[in-house]
């Protein structure tokens, strides 16, 4: 547990940032050598960070907002600085020492407190933040959200009055600013989105139809946003998620043992994303474990590919409800455990079909292919069911990696089972397993 006590762990920390850039540069803050004056106490932590100007940048965090102050000039909250001290916080304790907070902070903190107090007092007597206070601070947000969705939609509207060819003539700017103002309404969901549609005008033959189709995804987000409290309640959590608004893992817990099926790290400048696949091997379910690394460091979160471990899993609310929260203990289990039952590959695309009726904004899906064959097609690597009648192909990202020719001299022109991630780019193999060996996971990533 760090300073704050309430963010403990990196990821618990960049979820608070207002979109991926600010993820990045507060990563790159997390390092020691970028701060002086830090320390911490009552719930707070503080301190000096060097700038472009000679006076550096006073920043302090009150955990029991959070709440955000920094004498920088960034329009985002929080700040890079907020989210570089808080990673530095959570991830070297020693940077941040216990201390008296300094009168530029202890000011702010107090005056802070002394003018929150009486109303949380009011909301509920037997506590400093009660749930009057929190209700009242989630209306303000869903309502900033709202303005951010309504002004977007007259953005998206004329970009489709002039025409989606003029699209790159008014250049990346134009969009930035679009993307701040999501920012500013607390929706890094819809910042993102608009993020996306700025990098594709230009971007070789057939740039307007994708345009046209991340639109269109836009403007479904925006609607389902705006009529949220008209839908079902698990596709309204998918939307809350969507936009950026972030909800703890409080669904019913999960006891089995997990077979570790998968892990990879994705990185994106100094942020490393580490997704871990796991299946129950009594429940039949299959669950996303997310764990962040900052400022270079690896992820913390690490399970061994193959393994199988007993422990208990919390799973989100939304998409499909496969993200999940570790509990406390996982314990090794010294048995041997089968893979998921494969599907064939039609009934693989039914499934990953159902969950786009879900999940419209959904990348991928979770599914294992049984008895298929790795074959090179006209247009690439596929993976095809035994009897030939239906294929999947591989995606680029598959394709060039050395996991591949794993999966093909496992397979030996044989069908082997395969799990992996189904979207509308193709099939992304994780791991394989043959006939022969029927409990030993190949991983291919």
């Amino acid at each position: 547990m760090n300073a704050m006590g309430v963010l403990g762990t990196a990821g618990q920390v960049l979820a608070l940032a207002p979109d991926e850039a600010s993820r990045r540069a507060g990563s790159k803050l997390a390092t020691a050598a970028s701060w002086s004056g830090t320390g911490r106490g009552e719930g707070a932590v503080w301190g000096l960070c060097a700038g472009s100007g000679r006076t550096p940048y006073r920043t302090v965090v009150d955990g029991t907002g959070p709440a955000y102050r920094c004498s920088c000039p960034s329009r985002k909250f929080p700040c890079k600085h907020a989210l570089g001290l808080l990673l530095l916080a959570a991830s070297d304790g020693a940077a941040v020492p216990e201390g008296a907070a300094p009168d530029w902070a202890g000011e702010w903190l107090a005056g802070r407190r002394d003018r929150a107090a009486p109303a949380d007092r009011r909301d509920a007597p037997d506590g400093p933040a009660g749930p009057g206070a929190a209700r009242r601070r989630a209306e303000r947000r869903a309502a900033r959200i709202t303005a951010g969705a309504e002004e977007l939609e007259r953005r998206l509207a004329d970009l489709l009055r002039g025409g989606l060819a003029a699209a790159g003539q008014g250049g990346y700017g134009l969009w930035e600013e679009t993307a701040a103002r999501m920012v500013d309404a607390q929706a890094p969901g819809l910042a993102g989105r608009v993020r996306e549609l700025a990098a594709i005008p230009g971007t070789g033959p057939g740039w307007p139809v994708r345009l046209l189709e991340e639109c269109a995804l836009t403007h479904l987000l925006d609607r389902a946003w705006l009529s949220s409290d008209r839908l079902p309640a698990p596709l309204a959590a998918t939307v809350r998620t969507r936009v950026g608004l972030t909800a703890p893992a409080d669904g019913a817990p999960v006891r089995d043992r997990w077979l570790v099926l998968a892990q990879y790290d994705t990185a994106d400048g100094r942020l490393t994303t580490r997704r871990i696949w796991l299946y129950g091997t009594g429940t039949g379910r299959t669950a996303l474990l997310l764990s962040y690394g900052a400022a270079g460091r690896a992820p913390g979160l690490a399970f061994p590919v193959g393994g199988v471990l007993a422990g208990e899993l919390t799973p989100y609310a939304g998409s499909g409800g496969l993200r999940a929260e570790p509990g406390e203990r996982f314990e090794p289990v010294d048995v041997p455990a089968a893979p998921p039952p494969g599907v064939p590959v039609g009934r693989a695309l039914d499934t990953y079909g159902r969950m786009l009726g879900e999940d419209p904004w959904l990348e991928s899906w979770p599914v294992t292919l049984g008895q298929v064959v790795p074959a090179q097609a006209e247009y690439g690597w596929q993976l095809a069911d035994a009897d030939g009648r239906e294929a999947l192909p591989l995606t680029a990202a598959a394709r060039s990696r050395a996991g591949l020719w794993r999966l093909v001299a496992l397979s030996g022109g044989a069908p082997v089972t395969v799990f992996g991630e189904c979207g509308h780019g193709g099939f992304s193999p994780l791991a394989a397993w043959s006939p022969e060996c029927p409990h030993e996971t190949v991983p291919l990533v």
